[in-house]
């Protein structure tokens, strides 16, 4: 029988080809370190390390030997993750990232019901206006496209868009009746979204690209650019989902236009890292999975399009 001291010093030394390194990593005098790796080479039978100038590195069975050295202690975290789990507790820091759209509001609530079911639980809550590169036992909510990442991805649903600006605006402009009059007016643009040009989408008519107004305002957060469009500073694409919700607090203060156009879905993606997760992550996920709004989710097509156009006008 090995002992998993020894093992998870092995396993050290060979991720990170340093003494010194894995005595930071996991807090013990390098005598100590040494002393666990000499004692499982004399349980083994023979050496399992070699130095190389600067470098300590696996000899033939070392690499045999951390192969299953490894398998050995993720079998005996994932033991203890189970026995966790039997406490039913979720404890710990929680470290949440979230794309600025979303926030204030609906997550917010969501992260406030799941902190209230686990009182013993520390969050953190970290706004999104780029995909993270990594996470360490977190996750990520995420709007748009994610692009290429290491993390995992699950899809939760999508927002469809469309053209909106204040009703003020358009009594003192006028609305535009079709996609080209859109290059008439003045555009409020979130983060150069739409600076190569704008793809409008209709069940009818197929798709029409529209060039971006010369005139326009650009933006880095959701919320300044509806905060733009709503005093009257031109015409933005944002998600029906997102101004409904505006509009619950904002009675009036939004309107759609070329309501028989949709722009170009966004994705809601939650991001996390692969592997075994702690169960205050997986909790999380869980929690969330539970709290998509169902207009997320709707299979896009005549039904939905058609209730999008009612709420427009």
């Amino acid at each position: 029988m090995y002992d998993l001291q020894e093992l998870e010093a092995f396993v050290s030394v060979v991720r990170s080809g340093s003494l010194t390194a894995s005595t930071r990593d996991l807090g013990l005098p390098k005598s100590t370190l040494s002393r666990r790796i000499r004692q499982l080479e004399q349980t083994v039978g023979q050496p399992l390390l070699l130095r190389q100038s600067r470098k300590i590195v696996p000899n033939e069975a070392g690499r045999v030997f951390y192969r299953y050295s490894n398998d050995v202690l993720e079998l005996m975290a994932q033991g203890r993750e189970a026995l966790d789990e039997l406490k039913e507790e979720v404890t710990g820091k929680l470290v949440l990232q979230c794309h600025e759209s979303f926030v204030r509001g609906w997550f917010s609530r969501v992260v406030e019901a799941f902190m209230a079911e686990h009182g013993d639980l520390q969050v953190m809550i970290q706004t999104q206006r780029e995909v993270p590169d990594n996470l360490e036992d977190g996750v990520c909510l995420w709007l748009g496209l994610v692009g290429e990442t290491a993390l995992r991805q699950e899809t939760l649903g999508g927002l469809s868009q469309g053209i909106y600006g204040s009703p003020d605006y358009f009594r003192k402009n006028g609305m535009p009746s079709t996609p080209g009059d859109l290059a008439d007016h003045p555009w409020v643009d979130l983060l150069g979204d739409t600076q190569g040009g704008l793809l409008l989408r209709n069940p009818r008519q197929g798709t029409y690209p529209v060039a971006t107004p010369a005139r326009r305002l650009t933006v880095d957060q959701s919320c300044v650019q509806g905060d733009a469009i709503a005093a009257g500073r031109g015409l933005g694409l944002m998600p029906h989902w997102l101004v409904e919700r505006r509009m619950q607090a904002h009675p009036g203060s939004f309107q759609c236009c070329l309501p028989d156009w949709q722009g170009p879905e966004l994705p809601v993606t939650l991001l996390y890292p692969h592997g075994h997760l702690p169960r205050r992550v997986r909790a999380f996920l869980a929690h969330v999975r539970g709290s998509v709004p169902e207009a997320w989710v709707e299979p896009a097509g005549a039904g939905a399009t058609e209730r999008q156009n009612s709420e427009c006008v």
